[in-house]
């Protein structure tokens, strides 16, 4: 993964081994060294959503099978897999020797499956925008809730840079409570205590969504903006829009809670590990 401490830290306290490497490096230029080093590699796995050429051809001709996530990249049309569970248009241009689309692919915490409930009414709120939160969209939701007197729970990542601004909104007076969370063991279990979730449209949403929670999201990234519409259009979520010009008020507005959460339990399962690990024991064969 790209050199970031507080990630390989988090990583290895897991039991993992964890290589950092320079994202400037040129592309083709490194992954034939790790490949050596590790020795009994059979299958290179990328979460990269531009695998460049130069990278496929590398791994490929070092003899290993290369399997790919949600992979815009030309580097992609060498892979002997590509799932992509989190691409809902232009799903015929996606590359790749063998190439999986659908939530049914979508590979969530199967901690999940503890906390699985049907909401019916909407008490309690959680926000959590991703372990950085790039663009600092976290303090304009917070911003937005505190003028509205809403109460929520606030999580935030191990890369969250805006702390700071966070700290005046929570100790601004106001009707509503606003709790901040820096770090939670378990983000499925802190799921569990809430009836909606706001969030961007990475794999969180989904999350939320396998275990009964409605989701309200706000798209980080251009790419996420067809994922707000694919839950939208599953009933199990509300698109607020892209951060730089989302708006809450709409879509807080007559939440069915109920339908949304009957909805979320039915769209989204956690049998997607299961499915993509057949597919990729497969390529050992």
């Amino acid at each position: 993964m790209n050199r970031h401490q507080a990630s390989h830290d988090i990583i290895k306290a897991r039991g993992f081994a964890v290589y950092g490497y320079d994202m400037s490096a040129e592309a083709g230029s490194w992954e034939l060294e790790l490949i050596r080093s590790l020795g009994s590699a059979k299958i290179w796995i990328n979460d990269r959503l531009n695998t460049q050429p130069a990278h496929a051809k590398a791994v490929v001709a070092a003899g290993l099978k290369l399997v790919t996530f949600d992979d815009r990249g030309d580097g992609a049309a060498l892979a002997d897999l590509n799932i992509s569970a989190l691409v809902f248009e232009d799903i015929a241009e996606l590359k790749g020797k063998d190439v999986r689309s659908g939530v049914e692919f979508m590979i969530l915490n199967p901690e999940i499956e503890l906390y699985r409930r049907h909401r019916d009414n909407l008490t309690s709120v959680l926000v959590t925008m991703g372990g950085a939160d790039t663009y600092g969209v976290t303090i304009k939701v917070a911003q937005w809730l505190r003028d509205n007197s809403m109460c929520a729970t606030i999580v935030t990542g191990p890369a969250f840079q805006h702390k700071g601004e966070l700290d005046a909104i929570l100790t601004d007076k106001t009707e509503g409570v606003l709790t901040h969370l820096g770090a939670v063991a378990s983000l499925a279990q802190e799921m569990a205590r809430h009836d909606l979730a706001i969030t961007g449209g990475g794999v969180t949403p989904f999350e939320a969504c396998a275990g009964g929670l409605p989701c309200i999201v706000i798209a980080n990234e251009d790419f996420e903006i067809p994922v707000g519409w694919a839950l939208e259009k599953l009933g199990c979520a509300r698109f607020a829009g892209h951060h730089r010009t989302f708006d809450l008020a709409p879509v807080f507005e007559d939440l069915p809670i109920r339908t949304m959460s009957l909805a979320a339990l039915d769209a989204v399962d956690l049998e997607g590990v299961r499915r993509v690990g057949g597919l990729i024991r497969r390529l050992e064969i």
